[in-house]
């Protein structure tokens, strides 16, 4: 009996050994096979623990200043005024050390026209436009870890034109909804890109579940946001990350008006490139 159940295995073994080849497979072959067949997790968004509330954080335009660079360029110089609220001070949060954060602490964020903000870690800042041009100014404050505060008077917006001898005018800012893109920006790196941070601010809006909402599209995986709040972009893969927001009304349908849609992209690494 014990020899018929030998030959019975040997018989199975070679079957399977027949199937798969010679029989000479790879070891290493095999698990990149098995790694590669292996399903993604699907991109998730996640609430995290609540930050430290700023409600009387304020922040201001104290003045504007504008140069003429040559004929077709100004410079100008936003000061702000911030109240109640440290700049550059490392913000205490468990999300502060669960997402990329930066080393020098609380900040603005200055975003012109809906492009890549810049952080100041200074209460001013210059940027050049060109004359006889028109454009927006949001600027709020943010906690180390890039987290928007929300309280209305953490944010200014401003909208101005400046003319061919590159005089400022401050513009009549409209009353319809928009959405600013805060976060995620730029590259992130090894335990960076575990929790990546989604942050937007916005204007003249409020979400409901029965109203306007934010349709978010993560690498073409759509999220419907009817609260703003921060949240965490989990299991993300590695490489570029294509990020789309908009306001959308209880139909589905964009609002119309500036500042409704911007799209982005991020890039997401396990390491630093070797160079």
């Amino acid at each position: 009996m014990k020899a018929k159940i030998t030959h019975l295995i040997s018989l199975a073994a070679l079957g399977l050994l027949t199937a798969c080849g010679d029989g000479n497979v790879d070891n290493n072959t095999q698990t990149a096979q098995t790694e590669a067949e292996a399903p993604q997790k699907a991109i998730k968004l996640v609430d995290f623990e609540a930050s430290p509330d700023f409600p009387d954080a304020r922040l201001a335009i104290k003045d504007i200043k504008t140069e003429m660079v040559n004929k077709d360029s100004v410079k100008i110089t936003i000061h702000y005024a911030v109240d109640n609220y440290e700049l550059k001070k490392q913000t205490s949060a468990p999300a502060a050390g669960a997402c990329n954060n930066s080393k020098d602490g609380q900040h603005i964020h200055f975003i012109l026209d809906n492009a890549p903000y810049v952080a100041l870690y200074q209460p001013e800042h210059s940027f050049v436009v060109p004359v006889n041009t028109s454009h927006y100014v949001m600027s709020f404050l943010s906690r180390s870890f890039h987290e928007s505060l929300k309280n209305p008077e953490a944010g200014v917006l401003l909208k101005f034109s400046v003319d061919s001898k590159g005089v400022l005018k401050q513009d009549e800012l409209p009353n319809t909804p928009m959405l600013f893109y805060s976060r995620p920006k730029g590259d992130y790196v090894g335990d960076d890109t575990k929790n990546v941070l989604l942050d937007y601010y916005l204007y003249n809006a409020s979400l409901a579940a029965s109203g306007t909402k934010v349709r978010a599209t993560i690498n073409g995986n759509e999220f419907m946001l009817d609260e703003w709040k921060p949240l965490f972009i989990q299991n993300a893969p590695m490489g570029a990350m294509k990020v789309k927001l908009e306001l959308i009304d209880q139909d589905g349908n964009v609002l119309s008006g500036d500042n409704t849609s911007i799209e982005r992209e991020v890039q997401l690494a396990g390491s630093e490139p070797v160079r």
